[in-house]
């Protein structure tokens, strides 16, 4: 079964733990993803940190398909929508604890098992069927 991404809601708690622990909030997105509004003077290197936290921006979403919000930038008050693919990483500024995301891509589809002889079976002559096989360990130096 194909599941939808876990990064939204992965994001969506860190924030709320970020900012439940008195810390700010910053994610870091990949300013040249598809979708992804943001001011460009202020991208560095195809990344832009913004600080997502309370008193920072209005309007915050964070809904699965990305996140926007209103936020001053330079004293300019300007619309930021990031697709939630371009979410890079969330963590907070004090202490940089949260997480950083590996790129989402479409994993290939599995391909159908084929019915074979289970490896590892064992046959059990009449003898052995009354014992019980336990494993065993030991000690390796």
């Amino acid at each position: 079964m194909v599941m939808t991404s876990s990064r939204p809601y992965v994001v969506r708690a860190l924030y709320e733990w970020i900012v439940d622990n008195n810390c700010t909030p910053y994610i870091l997105v990949n300013a040249f993803e598809d979708g992804v509004e943001v001011p460009q003077e202020h991208v560095r290197d195809g990344q832009i940190v913004l600080n997502i936290s309370p008193v920072a921006v209005s309007d915050l979403h964070l809904g699965n398909g990305g996140l926007n919000f209103e936020g001053r930038f330079g004293g300019v008050p300007k619309i930021v929508s990031v697709p939630m693919v371009a979410v890079c990483g969330i963590y907070a500024k004090e202490n940089g604890q949260g997480m950083i995301f590996d790129p989402e891509s479409t994993p290939p589809e599995p391909p159908e098992p084929k019915p074979t002889i289970a490896e590892g079976t064992t046959t059990l002559s009449p003898a052995d069927k009354g014992r019980s096989f336990k494993p065993s360990l030991r000690i390796v130096k």
